[in-house]
C-alpha cells in the first residue's frame, strides 16, 4: 500500500492507496504528530511505499515515522522520475504541487491537452499536451488578493468568500468582495477561452482549495478534480519505485 503526503501552503493532504485504488483521504489544517499516527496506525504494517510532496520544510516527524519499516520513501523533487517531458526552463523552481497535478493531468486524461487550473493559495495554471508539460502561469489566490488589499491600503477591511455581495458593489466591503471574486471568475474564463481560440480540443481541470466555491461560477465546463494532486503523486511514487 502507498501512503500519500501533500503539504501545501494553508492545509496538509494524507490519502492511502492499494495500488491504483485510494482508500483513506483527508485534509487538514492542523497536522502533527497525533494527527498522522491517528491515520497512519490502521495501515501501519500494511504500507511499503511513502511519497512526500511539499512546497514548506518537511516536518521532521514524517521522515521519522515515514522511514519505519518502510521499503521506499520518496521526496518529489526537480529530480524525480516523471511519467512526462519536462519544458520548464528552470525545472527547480517547478513547485511539486504544481508536478504532480501534471501527473495528476496525465493519470485521467492520457494523451490529450490539459488546462490544469488549481486554485489555491495561488492560482496555477499548467499546460500539458500529450506527454509533455509545456510551462504555465502563476496569479495571487483568493485569501491571498482579499489579504493584500487589507494589508497594504490605509483603510479597506478584510473581507472574504463569505460575505454577501452585489456587483457592482454598493458599499466598500461589497465592492472588495464582487471585485476579488468576480477578478478571479473573469481571468480564469479568459483563460480557458484563450486556449480554446488555438482551435484545439483542450481539458480544463479545476482543483484546488477554492475549486470547489469558483466551479459554479464559470461560464465553462471543467472537469472538477479535487484530488488531482493527490493522484498523481500516487503515479509518480509508483514511477520511481520501479
Amino acid at each position: 500500500m502507498n501512503l500519500i503526503f501533500d503539504i501545501g501552503n494553508s492545509s496538509t493532504k494524507i490519502a492511502v492507496f492499494d495500488g491504483w485504488k485510494k482508500v483513506k483521504s483527508l485534509r487538514t489544517k492542523h497536522f502533527n504528530s497525533d494527527e498522522l499516527e491517528r491515520v497512519f496506525s490502521p495501515f501501519q504494517k500494511k504500507i511499503d511505499k511513502v511519497i512526500v510532496s511539499t512546497v514548506r520544510d518537511t516536518p521532521e516527524f514524517i521522515i521519522d515515522l515515514a522511514t519505519l519499516n518502510i521499503h521506499f520513501v520518496h521526496i518529489l523533487s526537480h529530480k524525480s522520475k516523471l511519467p512526462f517531458k519536462n519544458e520548464y526552463e528552470t525545472p527547480e523552481t517547478l513547485g511539486p504541487d504544481r508536478i504532480a497535478a501534471v501527473a495528476g493531468a496525465c493519470l485521467h486524461f492520457p494523451g490529450e491537452k490539459v488546462l490544469i487550473i488549481d486554485a489555491g493559495s495561488a492560482i496555477t495554471y499548467d499546460y500539458l499536451t500529450g506527454k509533455t508539460y509545456k510551462g504555465g502561469n502563476i496569479s495571487p489566490g483568493l485569501s491571498m488578493r482579499f489579504k493584500a488589499l487589507h494589508k497594504f491600503t490605509g483603510k479597506l477591511p478584510l473581507s472574504s468568500t463569505t460575505e454577501k455581495f452585489h456587483s457592482p458593489g454598493r458599499n466598500t466591503m461589497e465592492a472588495i468582495t464582487a471585485g476579488v471574486i468576480n477578478g478571479i471568475v473573469y481571468e480564469i474564463n479568459e483563460y480557458i477561452r484563450t486556449f480554446e481560440k488555438r482551435g484545439t480540443k483542450i481539458k480544463v481541470v479545476l482543483t484546488g482549495g477554492d475549486s470547489g466555491y469558483l466551479k459554479e461560477r464559470l461560464d465553462h465546463h471543467v472537469a472538477y478534480l479535487p484530488e488531482i494532486v493527490i493522484d498523481g503523486l500516487n503515479l509518480i511514487l509508483e514511477y520511481n519505485a520501479k
